[in-house]
C-alpha cells in the first residue's frame, strides 16, 4: 500500500447554514440523495452535513486537483459502517476522473471526521 495523497479540510458550519439559505439548489449539488437522507434524520443536521462537505474537500486535495478537473461533488459520497467508522464511494463521471488521475482503478480512503461547534473538519488519505 502505497500513500497516493493527503487532504484536509475545515469548514465553518455557519457557511453551510448560509448557502442552504441562498440556494435550494445547493443542497442537491453538493450532496447525495443518500448523505441527504442520513444527514436528515440526525439531530444536527448542519454538523453531518460541515463534515461531509469537509471531507469532499479534503479528498479532492489528496487527489491534488481541489474541485476542478470534472469532479462532482454529489458524486463523492461519505457514508459511515456499522460502527460509525466514515468512508468514501466515488461514483459516475467522478469515479472516471479519479481512475485517470490516480492511474490505477484500484484505490482505498482513509477518513477522519469532527466538528466543534461550529466548525467541522475532515483529513483523507488516498492509497494505492
Amino acid at each position: 500500500m502505497k500513500i497516493y495523497g493527503f487532504g484536509t479540510d475545515l469548514v465553518d458550519t455557519k457557511r453551510i447554514t448560509a448557502a442552504f439559505k441562498r440556494s435550494k439548489l445547493f443542497k442537491e449539488r453538493i450532496f447525495s440523495t443518500n448523505e441527504m437522507k442520513f444527514c436528515e434524520k440526525k439531530k444536527d443536521k448542519i454538523n453531518c452535513y460541515g463534515k461531509r462537505f469537509a471531507a469532499k474537500e479534503a479528498f479532492s486535495k489528496a487527489l491534488g486537483t481541489g474541485i476542478s478537473k470534472g469532479l462532482n461533488f454529489n458524486e463523492i459520497e461519505i457514508f459511515n459502517n456499522k460502527l460509525g467508522k466514515p468512508y468514501i464511494k466515488v461514483k459516475g463521471k467522478s469515479l472516471l476522473v479519479v481512475y485517470k488521475i490516480i492511474k490505477k482503478k484500484k484505490f482505498n480512503t482513509l477518513v477522519s471526521l469532527s466538528d466543534q461547534k461550529p466548525f467541522a473538519m475532515a483529513s483523507v488519505i488516498i492509497t494505492i
